[in-house]
């Protein structure tokens, strides 16, 4: 009788453990991003091209994590890219910043993922509460001293609730 119930157990468990990995492969697969929007750049990305972003805050009792997203080819000559970034909020003045991000190393080894377009995930702001609800818009446009930029292909804006 014993032996009559493990063996029941046993096929149980191996009737369930397939639906439990399936499930736990489509909680891990999800995506948790709230805005996720990319824009692809002129070429050349001149000084006076501004990309803007805009999007939608519901909940300003959540933290976020926002990054920006940046895909550049192997022709890119330089090793950082400054952005100067304008946000404007749905109250209040608008805010400025500008962000350096280091696109490879000292070496010329490019970060990020990819072979031919190179991905990198630059983080913007971590656990970020929203001072209000509404709209708002992200401005970038590129901060280096050539007036033509060669190399970048796309510019991207990721916001997820931070876990």
């Amino acid at each position: 009788m014993v032996r009559r119930r493990s063996n029941r157990l046993h096929s149980v468990a191996r009737a369930l453990l397939p639906m439990v990995f399936a499930l736990l492969l489509v909680a891990a697969c999800t995506d948790t991003a709230r805005y996720d929007h990319y824009q692809s750049v002129e070429k050349p990305w001149t000084k006076d091209h501004i990309y803007y972003f805009t999007y939608d805050i519901d909940d300003n009792t959540v933290p976020y994590d926002l990054a920006l997203e940046i895909r550049n080819n192997d022709l890119y000559p330089y090793q950082n890219l400054w952005l100067l970034c304008s946000e404007e909020p749905p109250v209040g003045p608008m805010t400025h910043d500008t962000i350096e991000c280091m696109l490879a190393d000292d070496y010329g080894a490019w970060h990020g993922a990819g072979i031919a377009i190179h991905h990198l995930s630059v983080p913007l702001r971590s656990r970020y509460r929203f001072p209000h609800k509404g709209q708002y818009t992200l401005g970038i446009r590129q901060g280096m001293r050539d007036e033509q930029l060669n190399g970048i292909e796309a510019i991207g804006l990721r916001i997820e609730a931070s876990r």
